[in-house]
């Protein structure tokens, strides 16, 4: 947890509120989040299916994640009232609409490791 008054906090929280890329980045930062997202564009799931999807993430950082997500509006939590409960993540209308921005960024991202690889390779030979 961040000190309500430390120079980081007061600078993030102004940047934030100032700058739409940190605002931006600060909601879908992280290891985990971009690909919660992407799996949830496939549509509902439940919990367990969302983590067998997610190889070598942790249930608590899972649930972390998810908590987050959900706090920040991206990712709705649906509880059924059955024995036993049933819980299932969706992303909400403000998550959807992020479905090019995670595309573009994985589309990047795949280019710049093949790439990557491409100099790696010339490197080596």
């Amino acid at each position: 947890m961040r000190k309500i008054n430390s120079t980081n906090t007061r600078n993030k929280v102004t940047l934030d509120a100032h700058c739409g890329m940190a605002h931006t980045l600060s909601l879908i930062g992280g290891r985990w989040k971009p690909s919660i997202m992407c799996r949830l564009l496939e549509g509902r799931m439940r919990y367990n299916e969302l983590r067998k999807g997610l190889t070598g993430v942790s249930e608590r950082m899972l649930v972390l994640q998810l908590r987050e997500l959900e706090r920040d509006g991206l990712v709705k939590r649906i509880v059924y009232a059955e024995v036993p409960p049933r819980v299932e993540y969706e992303l909400t209308a403000d998550g959807r609409s992020m479905q090019e921005l995670l595309k573009s960024l994985s589309d990047w991202g795949i280019a710049r490791l093949k790439k990557k690889m491409k100099e790696e390779h010339l490197k080596a030979v």
